[in-house]
């Protein structure tokens, strides 16, 4: 066991308080310059460059092999890369479609997608603890549950539910019998997601 292992001077202590300190207040002041939305929960990819932007602050303040000046680039780079892909992915659709995945709903009016769930590795259970979570132990009174693009499941109950327009485009709307999706627009449409009484 080598002293170097508890304490290895002074000097090593006060870089990384000084050289630490420095490199957070960039990481601050780019994030605020770059947007609310840099880190927005939205994505795997979003959540990839949040754990980056964390592994390169703390190889700033305990590496000596890595300057400030060299830690400050990376960082500037990880945020303006986010920004660029953020602002790309908001103009154009193939960007979007790369950086994000679509909303699914993956259970409607009683009936689980299991397709959609199997695409996204989801089982019955994790949805019907989503539906608990949202406050609710009967199925029948949820509209959609819908797989956002972050992971998470939305829970829809019928009463705060009426024309589906937020609802994914692709699955808003299932025919009474099969379940299956029916291609059509919600926008005027005839209050489907209300409780059929």
């Amino acid at each position: 066991m080598t002293p170097s292992m508890w304490f290895d001077g002074w000097s090593n202590v006060w870089r990384v308080i000084a050289v630490g300190a420095a490199a957070y207040l960039v990481m601050v002041i780019e994030l605020r310059v770059s947007g609310k939305r840099t880190l927005a929960k939205m994505s795997a990819f979003d959540l990839v460059v949040t754990v980056a932007l964390g592994s390169v602050l703390a190889t700033i303040a305990l590496s000596r092999d890595v300057s400030f000046i060299e830690g400050s680039v990376a960082i500037t780079l990880l945020v303006t890369a986010q920004w660029a892909v953020s602002w790309l992915s908001t103009r154009t659709r193939w960007a979007a479609r790369v950086v994000r995945a679509d909303a699914t709903a993956v259970f409607h009016r009683g009936d689980f997608d299991d397709e959609a769930m199997a695409r996204a590795r989801l089982l019955r259970a994790e949805v019907d603890q989503a539906i608990r979570a949202s406050g609710y132990g009967d199925r029948e009174r949820i509209a959609a549950v819908v797989l956002e693009t972050d992971g998470s499941l939305s829970v829809i109950p019928f009463e705060r539910c009426s024309s589906g327009t937020a609802l994914p485009s692709d699955t808003a709307r299932r025919s009474q019998t099969g379940g299956s999706p029916v291609a059509t627009d919600t926008k005027g449409d005839d209050e489907w997601c209300l409780m059929q009484t």
